[in-house]
């Protein structure tokens, strides 16, 4: 049998490029106008849809248009200008950008067509707040949410109601009829979730996103919680709602999901004689607190051959948060992964791989990283422990000092966490 580091690192790739723009964009994409097209976007994956629009397009239609991804995401285009911004914390660069797609959009006439290629991390990157609310201001918000351990969605319901752009509001303002490509990186796969659906109707209130903020007990400057003041009272419009006549002119497409991410994935191991038991594309919760429930599990297969005898290997997806406690370094996978150490305590014959399928784990520089059955006696030569560090929310720090990172640079497009239990 193939090394098992290496069939976790396969697996990966796998899932990855069953959500590789370059390979599924141009199935999707619509004929052109009479007048001209123009392509926004945001997201992770943004650089690479818009240059798989740019190979499919005709030679001799008119294509033009700005997209925005993260810092280190971007790649050569021809016809599309990419601009590199902050994520997650949405920054100068990204708001200019946003205002830019916004100016543009407006200018589009009935005969054109809009192009919306959105992926996750869209959020961040096309942040244009609301009128009195700085970009300083809206950074401070999405921190404190993001460090609280708020649900993604939730977060997303506060930034549609602090932006101009997001929540449908990009929809309102186009003239134009609208195709919009979705790689969906939420559970679920609500596009209106997505990049908070700037072409997408919002069902969510300015209540509820004064209802999240309370609930995770945010510290509110006095411009934002005056905007959300004044959208209460109906002083400031909602959010587009589903059913509005703006959205009756657009179409949306969700075209890559987790789903389907993971489906290549268990094909991958079928193809190897390696059972593939699917868990889910919507795994949310505490990463630490997931592990143990994967960890228990584990512990069923490996002993008791329950409910599935080796080998075999337990693919999920979805995305966990972390609520954060220590100075540590590292993303939801990684603490994952150190959780799962801990429970697991160097079990026989059981591997791990827990990694975002953007390339980027949190904020740092890997994907995620590999656990394997001698990882304590490993950790323990080193003097690290995975106790210690999960404590601090530092499991970069641990699986770095073993050189069990995986670092895969960008992969330019995003269908949320893989992870996955091999059980041999």
């Amino acid at each position: 049998m193939t090394d098992p580091r290496q069939l976790l690192t396969d697996s990966f790739h796998a899932a990855v490029a069953a959500a590789d723009p370059l390979r599924i964009v141009a199935a999707h994409l619509p004929s052109p106008p009479k007048g001209r097209t123009l392509v926004i976007g945001a997201g992770k994956a943004a650089a690479s849809m818009a240059r798989a629009t740019e190979l499919a397009w005709p030679a001799g239609a008119e294509l033009s248009g700005l997209v925005v991804t993260r810092y280190g995401h971007g790649m050569p285009t021809e016809r599309i200008t990419v601009v590199e911004a902050g994520h997650p914390y949405p920054d100068a660069a990204g708001e200019q950008a946003a205002q830019d797609i916004l100016c543009a959009v407006q200018e589009l006439g009935e005969d054109d067509r809009l192009i919306a290629l959105i992926s996750g991390g869209g959020s961040s990157l096309l942040s244009l707040p609301a009128e009195g609310i700085s970009i300083a201001e809206l950074r401070e918000v999405t921190k404190q949410l993001l460090n609280c351990g708020a649900p993604i969605t939730d977060v997303n319901i506060v930034r549609k109601h602090l932006s101009r752009i997001q929540g449908g509001q990009l929809a309102a303002v186009c003239k134009a009829p609208m195709t919009t490509l979705v790689i969906s990186d939420v559970t679920g796969d609500d596009p209106s979730a997505i990049a908070s659906g700037p072409t997408c109707p919002d069902a969510s209130t300015y209540q509820d996103a004064l209802d999240i903020l309370q609930r995770n007990a945010i510290a509110l400057p006095a411009s934002v919680r005056a905007h959300l003041d004044a959208g209460l009272r109906g002083d400031v419009a909602e959010t587009p709602k589903p059913g509005e006549p703006v959205f009756e002119k657009a179409d949306i497409k969700v075209i890559a999901t987790a789903h389907q991410s993971l489906q290549a994935a268990a094909q991958f191991f079928s193809e190897r004689g390696i059972a593939p038991m699917v868990l889910g594309d919507t795994v949310t919760g505490e990463a630490s607190e997931v592990a143990k429930v994967y960890a228990a599990l584990a512990r069923e297969v490996r002993i008791h051959g329950q409910p599935v005898r080796p080998p075999v290997a337990l693919i999920s997806g979805g995305e966990c948060t972390v609520t954060v406690r220590g100075k540590g370094r590292g993303g939801r996978c990684a603490e994952f992964l150190t959780s799962l150490a801990v429970e697991l305590d160097g079990m026989a014959g059981t591997y791990a791989l827990a990694a975002d399928t953007d390339g980027i784990d949190g904020t740092e520089d890997n994907a995620g990283a590999i656990l394997t059955p001698d990882t304590p006696v490993r950790a323990g030569a080193k003097g690290v422990s995975a106790r210690q560090h999960l404590a601090s929310n530092d499991g970069y720090g641990f699986f770095h000092a073993l050189d069990d990172l995986l670092v895969t640079g960008p992969t330019r497009t995003n269908v949320n966490d893989y992870r996955v239990i091999l059980i041999l």
